[in-house]
């Protein structure tokens, strides 16, 4: 089967982001299928350009994009890149399934064309509840604009044959439009053969100039207005005068800026900022780490969030703090895995650091319980089944 498969960010293990497409790919190309990725990245003198990248086809369009972009030049790069990969896409030939990933919604305009025009049916895969986001974030706030949005919104479910979730609060936003049988839920993924708790390297350590002998606290991933960071900055101006515990930042985003210049306001000497690495150096410094946190600003529709960086935490056997009140709460609480800290009282988290720092039997339980919870539940040899089963019953439906 030819599989078209949409998404504006894909990235490989090499490159900084999330990896869930190039894994997806790698499994259905195992299992017999060919794979296309159309996707997107900054090019100087040419307008696409095609690569073979471990079997799959990856399709570049010359189209820029970054967190740091007002709203207007995002939209317009989100519409410029629906234009040029539905070109692409209507350039493949004998193709029998569209997979199209957001964010941003507008991802589904290609997968929308190709089943109106060519009568190829398409998944739809939600990773954020767009247009819900923007909109209680405040960046979309017309009216007129909410309305049409939230029309796009179910026109994309509906005309999907299927739509995978990444969490159980997205699923329920798209039964408001569909039946739940025309929907599954598949999180993001641990990897555990990239992941994994090992002895640390000291001399790496040094290299970084981090402090040997002191406690980490580890937020790798973006570093986006959504993820509320500001509030860890807090917690570290708490302690600036410990040197019992350092704040580790990898990644990078729209807010990075405006915290390293609140550290230099506060003059914190136990925050670092290393910068952007790839899947495997990633790894590395989150081993350095003794304990690793999700981030969000506490609004309801970022409580549904399924983070990367949390699965790799498990994988990685690194007791978690979350501080969303949504189902990663409840899954580091039922599975004993992490805490819960409430985002506006920036000593909560101070008061679990010190908490964790003391109880060297409560941190391998919780360590423990995480990489089991990454091996048997969320490890990416099994949620990639998971994918390959949904497109079978798609096709098979389809036939």
């Amino acid at each position: 089967m030819k599989i078209v498969y949409i998404h504006q960010y894909f990235k490989t293990p090499s490159e900084p982001g999330g990896t869930r497409s190039y894994w997806m790919a790698k499994q259905l190309i195992k299992n017999g299928h060919e794979v296309i990725i159309i996707t997107s990245k900054a090019m100087v003198g040419k307008n696409t350009e095609e690569k073979n990248i471990d079997g799959i086809k990856v399709v570049y369009i010359n189209e820029y994009y970054n967190q740091k972009m007002t709203v207007f030049k995002r939209l317009k790069v989100f519409l410029k890149f629906s234009y040029k990969s539905t070109y692409e896409a209507f350039k493949q030939r004998n193709t029998d399934l569209v997979i199209a990933t957001s964010t941003p919604l507008t991802i589904g305009i290609p997968a929308l064309f190709l089943k109106w025009f060519k009568k190829t049916p398409y998944i739809f895969e939600v990773r954020d509840l767009w247009p819900e986001v923007p909109i209680q974030m405040g960046a979309i706030k017309n009216l007129i604009l909410i309305w049409l949005t939230r029309l796009f919104e179910k026109i994309i479910y509906k005309n999907a044959k299927h739509v995978i979730t990444l969490s159980p609060g997205m699923q329920q936003g798209v039964v408001k439009y569909i039946p739940i049988d025309k929907t599954s839920m598949i999180p993001n993924m641990a990897k555990k053969d990239e992941f994994w708790p090992r002895e640390k390297d000291f001399n790496f350590m040094k290299r970084l100039g981090l402090n040997t002998k002191s406690f980490k606290l580890i937020h790798f991933g973006s570093l986006g207005t959504a993820n509320g960071a500001f509030t860890i900055i807090e917690s570290a101006k708490l302690l600036k005068n410990n040197d019992d515990f350092e704040f580790i930042f990898i990644g990078g985003g729209s807010t990075e800026l405006e915290l390293k210049d609140l550290c230099t306001k506060y003059n914190l000497k136990n925050v670092h900022f290393l910068g952007s690495f790839s899947l495997y150096k990633t790894s590395e410094i989150v081993n350095l780490c003794d304990v690793s946190i999700v981030s969000f600003l506490d609004l309801p529709i970022l409580h549904t969030n399924s983070p990367n960086k949390l699965f790799d935490s498990l994988s990685a056997g690194k007791p978690i703090i979350v501080n969303s009140a949504g189902w990663t709460k409840d899954l580091v609480e039922k599975h004993s895995c992490g805490f819960y800290v409430n985002p506006n009282y920036p000593v909560d988290l101070v008061n679990k650091l010190s908490q964790l720092k003391d109880n060297t039997d409560m941190m391998k339980l919780m360590s423990e319980n995480g990489r089991l919870l990454a091996e048997t539940v969320y490890d990416k040899s099994i949620l990639c089944n998971e994918f390959l089963k949904v497109i079978k019953k798609v096709v098979s439906d389809k036939k």
